[in-house]
């Protein structure tokens, strides 16, 4: 069974990373850059200071760098542990594959997926009642995972079990916020 899913593993990266193209391999290096989103992060961290001001805001980003530093160690615990090559390392792969980027860490799972999924649903949990639009923050975790397929540094499983813990992160910070909350800043 799990050999099934890791070949099917590997053709959808394959299928999906020649979907690539040379013309667009600048726009994907940028993509994945954490820092190239500075922007939308400023945009963010401004809406979130205008909705909740300073005292709540610098509370809400204790949580975020606390949340970032627990996906973050989880993440490379995990990776240590399975080592799993990434597909532009795996000698059995990277000849099917375009290798855009390189890099030799183990790819199982990705740390991009788990930070960027459980920093927006951490996020959204604590934001969406300020407005309808803040679902659109799910496109970013979604653009910047797929940027990592596009490389040639992650399996689509990789994606999918960084989410799946990005998710469980990002909700079980959500929690810890509200009792937090509740306890330190009682409405």
């Amino acid at each position: 069974m799990i050999e099934k899913i890791l070949s099917l593993d590997t053709e959808l990266l394959i299928y999906l990373n020649n979907l690539g193209s040379e013309q667009y391999d600048w726009l994907w290096l940028m993509i994945t850059k954490q820092l190239n989103w500075l922007p939308l992060f400023l945009l963010l961290l401004y809406v979130i200071f205008k909705k909740l001001g300073t005292k709540q805001t610098l509370y809400l980003l204790l949580f975020v760098a606390l949340l970032i530093a627990f996906t973050d160690q989880a993440t490379n615990l995990v990776k240590n542990g399975f080592q799993r090559l990434r597909p532009c390392a795996d000698p059995n792969v990277n000849t099917f594959i375009r290798v855009v980027q390189f890099r030799g860490s183990f790819s199982f799972f990705s740390g991009h997926a788990a930070n960027s999924m459980a920093v927006t649903l951490f996020l959204y949990l604590n934001l969406k009642h300020y407005s309808k639009y803040f679902y659109f923050l799910f496109l970013w975790p979604l653009i910047f995972a797929y940027s990592r397929i596009y490389l040639g540094l992650h399996y689509p499983v990789d994606i999918l079990s960084g989410y799946l813990f990005g998710v469980f992160s990002g909700f079980m910070f959500y929690k810890l916020h509200q009792a937090a909350q509740k306890k330190y800043f009682p409405v």
